[in-house]
């Protein structure tokens, strides 16, 4: 097996890592998600943030980069979706870094492990892009969507952010 090669077939690994992308279906997201994807969304932050994936779905089908969305399916029912992107790098080389921007979850799947059947999957896609590191922006009372990244293997930042509000 090469460097660049993971072998998820080993159940006594790390348990994140397992297949659970083979128990989940997990497919290419495509335009006919969006209404999945906003329903998902707003069950989750109850706002309507319609604008909002219209333009990052938009931006996944029609603008360059290397888009890497997915969504996950339960029973023939939209239960997921994970939206990512891989950096441009210098000189039109991709960086081997990766952004998660959106993850979701629909409440009605929640234990079925459709989470890390999305996250599996991405990883599995990004291994194969050669990517080496994947960074996310994760509200700090967030402790749901922070302790699923943590028992993934993600861990804080050396970066800090801060924001003013302006008066």
């Amino acid at each position: 097996m090469s460097n660049f090669e993971r072998d998820y077939s080993d159940p006594s690994g790390d348990d994140f890592e397992a297949l659970s992308r083979d128990r989940v279906p997990v497919r290419t997201m495509t335009e006919d998600d969006l209404p999945g994807i906003i329903r998902i969304d707003r069950k989750i932050t109850g706002r309507d943030r319609t604008a909002y994936y219209e333009r990052k779905l938009a931006e996944m089908l029609h603008e360059s980069g290397v888009r890497i969305s997915l969504v996950a399916e339960v029973d023939g029912q939209f239960a997921g979706f994970i939206m990512a992107r891989v950096d441009y790098g210098e000189y039109g080389r991709t960086a081997n870094t990766a952004a998660i921007d959106t993850i979701g979850v629909n409440p009605a799947f929640a234990n079925r492990e459709v989470g890390r059947a999305l996250l599996s999957q991405l990883m599995a896609n990004l291994a194969s892009l050669r990517v080496e590191r994947v960074h996310t922006r994760v509200r700090w009372n967030d402790f749901g969507l922070l302790g699923f990244l943590e028992r993934a293997g993600f861990r804080p930042a050396q970066r800090l952010s801060l924001s003013k509000t302006i008066t």
